[in-house]
């Protein structure tokens, strides 16, 4: 190669050197908007660490403890000794387990149809703009927030046999009031009233919340179509409305198979065991008995319960979705 064509080859070299060093082509600059999304992505796993640490602290660190417990003999007072799926061999073979589970399946079925028909009643109700909806709403989410303890003190008033409001009601249409806290055919039909007061509040805020995002055009439709009221809320609201009953109907068998402070302020699991429900009897193994590792046990059975009756649930709602 000539001394000319290196010069000139050199100086090129040099040229493109200098041109990378201002606009250096082999670097890549970086979408500002990817970089948006990273200062976004940084913050959201900041703000949710915080819940995040408590979550497992005192939700997966327990259940794990409990998972552990659940396979040994525990009593507190002494060292655990591994016992390997024996606690969940007696949980079955174990009769009050089963009378237990028999009277919380009473009560689920008394009370989610009960808690469903009244939370959407009144949500319906209240399903419109004016104050005095806007006060009953308030006064109607008050139990929710109540003391269980107060909750219970004014029902053994409003159950009382003798002077008790309910019984007072029924007598002046010519009705006996039974004993509603000491016959075994009525305690847990008490248990029943009284939580459906105590909670409905919530499920018919969600509910007006569903409400409230139902088509107005939907509603004006069907009524230039000629329908009535009723057939309005059969065929426009309530099918708008499925995924938000799906929520209060899977909330509400949840609340059912948990209920404790009820049937423990009401009527301390009696008379007998009428009113004695499987969460009652796992605080009784637990810590009247102290038998952590079986009450563990029970507390897994219950858990796979309830994720049997929320799949069976998903799929009705699913298949009436699909249809």
């Amino acid at each position: 190669m000539s001394s000319p064509d290196v010069v000139k080859r050199r100086l090129k070299i040099g040229g493109n050197r200098r041109e990378k060093k201002k606009n250096p082509s082999n670097v890549l600059m970086e979408n500002p908007r990817n970089v948006s999304l990273r200062k976004q992505t940084h913050a959201a796993w900041m703000f949710l660490a915080i819940p995040l640490l408590f979550f497992l602290i005192f939700s997966i660190l327990p259940l794990i403890l409990a998972a552990g417990t659940s396979l040994t003999d525990y009593s507190v007072i002494q060292a655990p000794n591994w016992v390997g799926l024996q606690n969940f061999i007696e949980v079955f073979k174990d009769p009050f387990f089963w009378v237990a589970m028999k009277n919380t399946f009473y009560y689920t079925i008394l009370f989610v149809p009960l808690g469903l028909v009244v939370s959407l009643g009144t949500a319906l109700l209240l399903n419109r703009q004016t104050w005095s909806a806007k006060i009953f709403r308030t006064l109607f989410y008050i139990p929710v927030v109540s003391s269980s303890v107060a909750t219970a003190i004014i029902w053994a008033w409003v159950l009382n046999k003798d002077k008790g409001m309910l019984n007072s009601l029924l007598g002046w249409f010519g009705i006996p009031g039974p004993s509603w806290l000491d016959d075994p055919r009525y305690t847990m039909l008490a248990i029943v009233l009284m939580s459906v007061w105590a909670g409905f509040g919530t499920n018919m805020i969600i509910f007006l919340g569903g409400l409230q995002s139902v088509p107005t055009e939907l509603k004006e439709a069907a009524r230039l179509d000629g329908a009535n009221s009723w057939q309005v809320l059969l065929n426009v609201t309530i099918p708008s409305i499925r995924p938000t009953m799906f929520l209060v109907t899977i909330q509400l068998i949840i609340g059912s198979f948990q209920v404790f402070d009820q049937a423990y302020l009401l009527t301390g699991g009696g008379p007998g065991t009428a009113t004695v429900t499987i969460v009652y009897y796992i605080f009784n193994q637990g810590f009247g008995s102290l038998k952590m590792g079986y009450a563990s046990a029970l507390s897994f059975v219950l858990f796979a319960v309830i994720l049997v009756f929320s799949l069976i649930n998903m799929r009705i709602v699913n298949k009436e979705d699909s249809e």
